[in-house]
């Protein structure tokens, strides 16, 4: 691969030498990358790391429960068509005007290659991984109403993310290049946070770090904090005008930090 564009990581996002190893090594084998972790590790961020870094357009697929892959390919308008058929409005019989490209259709689509994210497939039931096989694949897909096949000017960079709330077909895996997105160490986290605060008094860091890896290390919490509420937990603490003496001994602004009532129980009964 030409490491002139090569994924090197950007400026607003601290990847490791084995994530960038593996975002490289899925363009050159032109295979998705599937990307898990916990919430809060950068899975999503990475798809616009990567945007960057490479000067690519970024076209997010955002995944619900009620997704379907045919979502994805395009939809056709039957009832708009119908609508204008009642009213005689011109050009009904071009079937194509109501056929619209769903996310994968506008990546196939594009002129030049571009970054599609297909971000937290396990939202979807299990079929929709298989259902996107062939197209991925082979990077193409038909429309029976217009008797079209739609093919891929210049095949995308897919990046797909995982909460590993599901199992995901085999099928599908063996398609992908895999990696596992570690939850930051404290050297990692101080990176990070670099990135997004100038000139962060050194003790209120230290104190934060300590206090925060302490709390993901409380037994029993339900939800830990993650990468974003830690950023939102030092904004608040600036905000407040807080001391770093102050914040393992009282935790400011938990609620920043823990989402639920439970956890912040708790964390205030080790705290006594």
């Amino acid at each position: 691969m030409n490491m002139n564009t090569a994924f090197q990581g950007s400026e607003n996002y601290v990847a490791s030498a084995e994530l960038m190893r593996s975002v490289n090594i899925a363009i050159a084998l032109q295979k998705p990358l599937l990307i898990k972790g916990e919430p809060g590790t950068g899975k999503t961020m990475l798809a616009e790391a990567i945007s960057k870094s490479l000067g690519k357009k970024l076209i997010i697929w955002n995944i619900k429960s009620t997704t379907k892959a045919q979502d994805g390919l395009y939809v056709y308008d039957v009832v708009q068509r119908l609508y204008d058929s009642q009213f005689g409005n011109e050009g009904v019989d071009d079937i194509g005007k109501y056929v619209k490209m769903g996310k994968l259709g506008e990546a196939f689509s594009a002129d030049e290659q571009v970054i599609l994210l297909i971000d937290e497939i396990d939202k979807a039931d299990l079929e929709f991984p298989n259902d996107l096989l062939w197209e991925l694949d082979k990077m193409e897909f038909y429309i029976p109403e217009t008797k079209e096949t739609v093919k891929a000017k210049q095949r995308p960079i897919v990046i797909v993310t995982s909460n590993a709330e599901k199992e995901l077909p085999d099928a599908f895996l063996r398609r992908c290049i895999f990696h596992y997105i570690e939850f930051p160490d404290a050297d990692q986290m101080k990176e990070i946070i670099d990135v997004h605060f100038d000139n962060l008094e050194e003790k209120l860091l230290d104190q934060v770090l300590e206090t925060f890896y302490w709390i993901r290390g409380v037994y029993n919490l339900q939800k830990k904090p993650s990468t974003s509420e830690v950023l939102d937990w030092i904004q608040a603490l600036i905000l407040g005008g807080m001391k770093p003496e102050d914040i393992d001994k009282k935790v400011p602004f938990a609620g920043v930090l823990l989402k639920k009532n439970e956890d912040i129980d708790t964390v205030k009964r080790y705290l006594k």
